[in-house]
């Protein structure tokens, strides 16, 4: 219990995810969770990553494979992976009156707050209050659809399932082919756009709008954080409809002006981000599409929120920086505020680490997978696996179809990576290079310059 006490919030945050995975799993493997009542261990462990990493990537139907009590141990496990652990730890705590310890404030300052704050507690219960509040909306909504065409209990659960999977940007879906039936309805296609977006957005944006709208902070400005995150997001999911209407102009089936097609860009602009559902069939899309999508996943959700990869302040931060680099300024301003050299350092390392690490990851799958996959993809492998593991990295969970076709030892790679996506890179940094506990001591030694071309 002592040496327990004395890990780093880093540490705790990574033991209690691979906690609720394990349990998860275990849970998985019992008769009762699948209709044939069994299923292999790895499957079992990267299902329950999934669901707790909120990726989505399946390797058996979610719909068919599991029974009721299957799939409520995968909501449970989404609602758990969402919220984040140390959320759910510092509510129980809060819920039988109890001192939160000190480890698990840093945790919840760490992954809530961008600048130091004393009011972590009110941001806990706010997170908690507005995350219940977007589901049952988004449940009533998805309900008004869903009613049409099923039993009233049947929509009510479906309407549940996909809420709680949409605002926590999970991507797992009860239907087969995820909405490709449903690419037109515009009530399912904007209630399920909206909640992830609300959940992908960051719950410190959502807790300083909040804020405002109780007058606590009349005279308080906007923080630079929230402006980043919210015109950051508005530009990729704008340029992500328009990049997709151009490139699959004439590829799909509805015509170009129709409402379908519309709703197709805008809904695969927004669930590219993090969420992982689809409403076209992505093996089917152009190569140019495809590589578009790759870039809108590898730079997914803000932080903060349910979702993974690398953050959207990351790329605003990156292309401050390199346009201030082309102007010959050392120093990076937006809206009248200079970003610290700390902020930028830190910006360009998750980048070039991220570059690294999907590479890394790649290379390995591309090894073990190398006897390839049948199909219409089978064609492009090298753009399928680059497509899984960033989708992977990015907790996203869309696929051109190779997930099921991995092998024990591909599966594994992906939930490592599924893990190191949701609790981002600098936990993972930290732990390999500071875990011992030591401190590192920089040094300046004389300058000497080396050629670059």
């Amino acid at each position: 219990m002592h040496r327990l006490r004395q890990v780093s919030p880093a540490t705790l945050l990574l033991l209690s995810y691979c906690l609720v995975i394990v349990l998860g799993a275990i849970l998985l493997l019992m008769p009762f969770s699948t209709i044939s009542g069994q299923m292999a261990v790895i499957d079992a462990l990267f299902t329950a990553t999934s669901a707790v990493c909120v990726t989505g990537l399946i390797v058996v139907d979610t719909g068919s494979h599991f029974t009721l009590a299957g799939q409520l141990i995968i909501l449970a496990l989404i609602q758990l992976g969402g919220l984040g652990i140390m959320t759910i730890s510092v509510s129980l705590f809060l819920f039988i009156g109890k001192r939160v310890p000190f480890k698990h404030r840093l945790a919840m300052q760490d992954v809530f707050a961008h600048t130091p704050r004393r009011d972590i507690y009110d941001l806990v219960k706010s997170v908690l209050i507005f995350t219940i509040l977007a589901e049952l909306v988004g449940a009533a909504l998805l309900f008004w659809h869903f009613q049409a065409d099923n039993s009233l209990a049947r929509a009510l659960y479906l309407a549940a399932f996909h809420s709680i999977s949409s605002f926590c940007n999970a991507g797992f879906s009860l239907f087969a082919d995820s909405f490709m039936a449903y690419r037109g309805s515009l009530l399912l296609n904007l209630t399920l756009g909206g909640l992830i977006v609300l959940g992908g957005i960051g719950f410190p944006v959502v807790y300083e709008f909040y804020l405002r709208l109780r007058r606590r902070h009349k005279t308080h400005r906007v923080s630079v954080h929230t402006k980043v995150v919210i015109i950051t997001t508005a530009v990729l999911i704008v340029a992500g409809v328009l990049m997709f209407a151009f490139l699959e102009r004439g590829r799909t089936d509805g015509a170009f002006w129709s409402k379908e097609f519309w709703l197709s860009a805008l809904f695969q602009s927004i669930t590219a981000r993090t969420a992982g559902f689809n409403t076209v069939d992505i093996a089917s899309l152009s190569t140019a599409t495809l590589t578009f999508v790759i870039f809108l996943m590898f730079f997914g959700a803000s932080p903060g929120s349910c979702g993974g990869g690398l953050k959207t302040t990351t790329l605003a931060i990156l292309g401050l920086y390199s346009l201030d680099r082309l102007r010959g300024s050392q120093k990076v301003n937006v809206f009248k505020k200079t970003i610290p050299r700390e902020t930028i350092g830190k910006a360009v390392s998750l980048f070039l680490l991220s570059g690294w690490l999907i590479a890394l990851l790649l290379f390995a799958v591309l090894i073990v997978q190398q006897s390839g996959f049948g199909g219409e993809e089978g064609r492009r492998p090298f753009l399928a696996y680059l497509f899984e593991v960033v989708s992977a990295f990015g907790t996203v969970g869309l696929s051109m179809g190779v997930t099921p076709g991995l092998s024990a030892v591909g599966k594994g790679l992906i939930v490592i990576l599924m893990l190191v996506g949701r609790l981002g890179v600098p936990t993972f940094t930290y732990l390999l290079l500071r875990g011992n506990g030591e401190k590192t001591t920089d040094f300046q030694y004389a300058e000497e310059k080396i050629m670059l071309g």
